[in-house]
């Protein structure tokens, strides 16, 4: 499930979006292990959103090497997008996606919409 457009489990209306276009499946780790060391440090609530696009798009499909870190990201309340526009290209189709995966139309809007929402900006 996405979060709520603005809104998170603290009630405030900023959170942070991570974004991640590597290739490197051991940069998907590092991504995923800073979002959680994110989640730790931050311990307020705050929303947390994962966009994932471009080559990194192989992060959130099922079977995934990432695939255990992803689901308890996705089980301590992070939203994780995946572009659209990248499966179209790459033949990925919805349920092709992990469990708890969302699609936005496009990864690099939804990274300046987020924005444009007060949204804090962090690419590891």
């Amino acid at each position: 499930m996405a979060p709520e457009e603005g809104k998170g489990a603290g009630g405030g209306s900023q959170g942070t979006v991570v974004h991640l276009d590597d290739a490197d499946a051991g940069a998907h780790e590092r991504a995923l292990r800073n979002v959680g060391n994110l989640l730790d440090a931050l311990d307020d609530g705050s929303p947390v959103e994962l966009v994932v696009h471009g080559p990194a798009i192989a992060a959130v499909v099922r079977g995934a090497g990432s695939a255990e870190s992803l689901q308890a990201l996705l089980g301590r309340g992070v939203g994780v997008a995946a572009c659209q526009n990248t499966m179209d290209r790459e033949g990925i189709r919805a349920q092709d996606l992990a469990e708890g995966v969302h699609t936005v139309p496009s990864g690099i809007a939804q990274l300046v919409l987020r924005q444009r929402q007060g949204w804090a900006y962090v690419r590891p």
